[in-house]
């Protein structure tokens, strides 16, 4: 779509076209960046909208592009500060989170959230110890 080439192998880094991508060291919740995803059932976009309508004054804004692996290639490339979802299966994350990891952040797992099962957080260590919390 943007004519990019994402790359990751496990104990390497995460490149972007070939050149070397780190994620956002950012531990300030206030001006973070956040990218999420909502699901398509709407009991659980309820929930993910009470989720987001409580995070949205503690960060600087909160983005939804509308694709788990896009968001997390962009969270490895410091686009965004952090990304969160529930209800994504492993297919949807598992390169991106790959990345992020190789782009020196943090993933970690998200607890589910009813009606919505569980999900991933990713982003700085000192980030998303704020972060969390105001998940849900």
């Amino acid at each position: 779509m943007r004519d990019e080439v994402w790359s990751a192998e496990r104990g390497g880094p995460a490149t972007l076209d070939g050149v070397p991508v780190r994620g956002s060291e950012r531990d300030d919740l206030a001006t973070a960046m956040v990218a999420t995803g909502f699901g398509y059932d709407a009991d659980v976009r309820r929930v993910q909208a009470e989720v987001v309508a409580g995070l949205l004054p503690h960060v600087r804004d909160i983005r939804r592009f509308g694709s788990a692996a896009l968001d997390l290639a962009w969270t490895a490339a410091g686009r965004y500060d952090a990304y969160f979802e529930r209800g994504v299966h492993h297919w949807d994350v598992a390169a991106g989170a790959l990345l992020c990891e190789c782009a020196g952040l943090e993933v970690r797992d998200l607890a589910p959230l009813p009606p919505s099962e569980g999900g991933w957080v990713v982003g700085p260590a000192g980030l998303l110890d704020r972060l969390v919390p105001l998940l849900g």
